[in-house]
C-alpha cells in the first residue's frame, strides 16, 4: 500500500499491518451535536488535565507542547487566551524586510520560513493560529505569480491576517481592501472607473469575492447560519449580477502608495505594504445601488469604500457566515446551529461573557477577542462528551499535523535553506497544502465540501479537508512525515528532540501514555493502543543510526501520527 521507504518503517516495528493504521475513518470526519435551542451546560470549572489541555491548545495553537500544557494547567482556559491576548503581535514583514535590507532579495522561500517559524517557535500563538484561520477565508495566495514576485506585500497580507485574529473585523476589511496583495490578487489594483463609450468597465474580481466568500455568502442564513428560505421553502440569494457590477464601482481609483500617477508603480519597497491609496479622478462617479444600500453620485472614493464595507459587515449574514468558519477552521467540521448563534452572537454585540463571569471584547460588533474566546470556550469545544460522538470533530489538515509534530518535539531550527522538502508541500507526496499557497480565492477546500461516497456524506456532514485527501496524499504524507520523524540523516534543521519519550521507550506502555496525551488528547482507541505498543515492544535491538529505546519512540511518533485516532481530531 505505501511506497517501500514506509514500509522499511513497518518492518522495523514488526510488520505491523500497514491498513489498521492508516487514514481508515474518513467517514468520522465532521461533527454532528444536535442542534438545541438551549445553551449547553456550561463548562467544568475543575481543574484542567493534562489530556484537555492538550486538546485545548490543539484547536488555539499550531500544537500542543509539555510546557504549553503545564501553563493551561496552571492558568485555566480563560487565563491563557488572556494571556494571550496581551501578547505582542510577531511581525512577518518585519522579518522579510530584514532580509531585503542585508542586500539579499526576499523570495517564496523567505514567505515559507516566517510562516513555519511563527507556526513552530513563534510565541504568540494563538494569535497566529487565529490568524491562519482567518487567511482561510480572506485568501490570498503566493501561489500566484504576481504575488510570488512581490514578498513583502504578501508579508504584510500576513500580518493584516495576525493583526486582524484580535482586532475588529471591520478593520480589516479594511485593511484587504487596501492592501497591495490583495488589490493584485484580485485584480483592483489601478481599477477604473467606466469611460463614456463603457470600453472600460469596472473589474468585478474583488465586488463579487468580497461579497461571496469574504462577509455574506450566497445564500440568506438565520442568525444560527441555518438556511432562509422564502414561502416555496427555497433558499434565497444574498446577491445579484446587479450587486456584483454596482458594487464594482466603489471598488475604482486605488493605485500604489508614494506616486503621483495612478498607471505607475513606484520604485520602492515601502509601497509594497503601505495601503493603497485613492485616485478619486479613477473613481467612478455614478451612484452605486446594492443589497439595499444605495452611495450617491459623486460621493469621494475612500467615502464610498467605506460605506460599502459598514453595508457588507453590518449585514445580519456576515456574523454566522464568518462564525461558523472559524469554528470549522479551529474546532468542528459542523457545529450546531446552536454553537453558531452563540459565536455569532458574540461577534454581532463584541462581547463573550466567560464562565468566571470575565468578558472577552469591547462591546462593538465584530471584536474578535469576543469571537475567538466564545469558538474555544463553548460547551461544545470544551465538554469531552462531545467527543463521544461519532459525527463530531474534523479531519486535522496537513500544514496543522506537521506543525504540531514539530512543536511537540521541539523543533526549534527552521531555516528552509538546506531542507528542500519544506519550501513548498503543496505536492501530495509531501502535504497537499502549504500555508497562504492555495490554488485559489477559494482556499485549499470548501467549508461546506461533502465528499461523495462516503457515510459522511450519507448522513449529510460535510468534512472540507477530505477535498484534499486523496490515495497519492495520504500515502505521502506518511513518507513525508517519515522522513522527518526518523531524520536518519541527521538534519540540524526541522530536527526533533525526543529526550523525554527516549526516557520511557523501556516501558511501552508509558510510552504511549505520553504520545497519547501530547498527540491525540488522551483519545487513542484501544485496539489502537495495542496495535502500537505491540509494535514497540517487538523492538528488541537498534537499527542503523538508531538505538532500541531510539527506534521505539520514533516507530511509535510515526504510527500514532497515521492513525485515524490522529488524522480525525476529537
Amino acid at each position: 500500500m505505501f511506497r517501500s521507504n514506509f514500509s522499511k518503517c513497518f518492518s522495523r516495528a514488526g510488520c505491523v499491518g500497514a491498513a489498521a493504521l492508516t487514514i481508515a475513518a474518513c467517514s468520522d470526519s465532521g461533527s454532528g451535536a444536535p442542534a438545541s435551542s438551549a445553551p449547553p451546560p456550561p463548562v467544568s470549572s475543575a481543574p484542567v488535565t493534562d489530556q484537555a489541555a492538550s486538546k485545548f491548545l490543539n484547536q488555539a495553537s499550531f500544537g500542543a507542547t509539555t510546557s504549553d500544557i503545564d501553563d493551561v494547567q496552571a492558568l485555566g482556559y480563560e487565563g491563557w487566551i488572556l494571556n494571550e491576548f496581551s501578547k505582542p503581535q510577531e511581525s512577518l514583514l518585519q522579518a522579510v524586510l530584514l532580509v531585503e535590507a542585508s542586500g539579499a532579495d526576499a523570495g517564496r522561500d523567505e514567505l515559507t520560513e516566517t510562516f513555519w517559524t511563527r507556526a513552530i517557535v513563534g510565541d504568540d500563538q494563538l494569535r497566529q493560529r487565529v490568524g491562519y484561520a482567518l487567511s482561510q477565508i480572506l485568501v490570498v495566495s503566493y501561489s500566484d505569480g504576481a504575488i510570488e514576485d512581490r514578498p513583502v506585500a504578501m508579508a504584510n497580507y500576513m500580518d493584516i491576517m495576525s493583526a486582524g485574529a484580535f482586532g475588529n473585523f471591520r478593520q480589516t476589511l479594511e485593511n484587504i481592501t487596501y492592501s497591495p496583495a490583495m488589490a493584485i490578487w484580485l485584480t483592483y489594483l489601478q481599477n477604473q472607473r467606466a469611460d463614456a463609450d463603457r470600453e472600460v468597465v469596472p473589474d468585478e474580481n474583488y465586488a463579487r469575492e468580497i461579497m461571496q466568500l469574504f462577509t455574506i455568502g450566497t445564500l440568506e442564513l438565520q442568525p444560527n447560519g441555518e438556511l432562509q428560505l422564502d414561502g416555496s421553502s427555497n433558499p434565497i440569494e444574498t446577491y445579484d449580477n446587479v450587486d456584483v457590477t454596482e458594487l464594482a464601482k466603489v471598488f475604482t481609483g486605488l493605485s500604489w502608495a508614494e506616486t503621483d500617477n495612478f498607471f505607475q508603480r513606484p520604485d520602492n519597497i515601502r509601497s509594497e505594504y503601505l495601503p493603497l491609496i485613492m485616485y478619486d479622478d479613477q473613481h467612478s462617479e455614478e451612484s452605486k445601488s446594492f443589497l439595499g444600500t444605495t452611495i450617491p453620485a459623486n460621493t469621494p472614493g475612500d467615502q464610498s469604500i467605506s460605506l460599502a464595507l459598514d453595508a457588507l459587515f453590518n449585514h445580519p449574514n456576515t456574523p454566522p457566515f464568518i462564525s461558523k468558519q472559524l469554528i470549522q477552521r479551529l474546532v468542528t467540521s459542523n457545529p450546531s446551529p446552536a454553537y453558531v448563534n452563540r459565536v455569532a452572537d458574540a461577534f454581532r454585540t463584541g462581547r463573550f461573557t466567560m464562565p468566571s463571569g470575565a468578558v472577552a471584547g469591547g462591546g462593538g460588533r465584530g471584536d474578535m477577542r469576543a469571537v475567538v474566546a466564545a469558538v474555544l470556550l463553548d460547551a461544545e469545544a470544551r465538554d469531552p462528551s462531545f467527543s463521544s460522538d461519532p459525527n463530531y470533530g474534523k479531519l486535522r489538515e496537513p500544514v496543522i499535523r506537521f506543525t504540531h509534530w514539530a512543536r511537540a518535539f521541539g523543533v526549534t531550527s527552521t531555516d528552509v535553506d538546506n531542507e528542500e522538502l519544506v519550501r513548498d508541500t503543496r505536492a501530495p507526496n509531501r502535504l497537499n497544502q502549504q500555508a497562504y499557497r492555495s490554488p485559489s480565492v477559494f482556499n485549499f477546500y470548501r467549508p461546506g465540501y461533502v465528499a461523495p461516497g462516503t457515510e459522511s456524506a450519507a448522513t449529510g456532514l460535510v468534512a472540507p479537508e477530505l477535498q484534499i485527501t486523496t490515495a497519492a496524499s495520504v500515502t505521502g504524507y506518511a513518507n513525508f512525515m517519515e522522513e522527518f520523524i526518523f531524520n536518519e540523516e541527521g538534519r540540524t534543521d526541522f530536527a526533533p528532540d525526543y529526550t523525554q519519550e527516549i526516557a520511557l521507550a523501556g516501558d511501552p506502555a508509558a510510552l504511549v501514555d505520553r504520545l497519547d496525551m501530547l498527540l491525540t488528547s488522551g483519545q487513542l482507541s484501544a485496539d489502537t493502543r495495542s496495535r502500537i505498543e505491540q509494535a514497540v515492544t517487538s523492538i528488541s535491538s537498534g537499527d542503523g543510526p538508531f538505538s532500541r529505546d531510539e527506534l521505539r519512540v520514533r516507530v511509535a511518533v510515526l504510527f500514532i501520527m497515521n492513525s485515524s485516532d490522529y488524522i480525525v481530531a476529537r
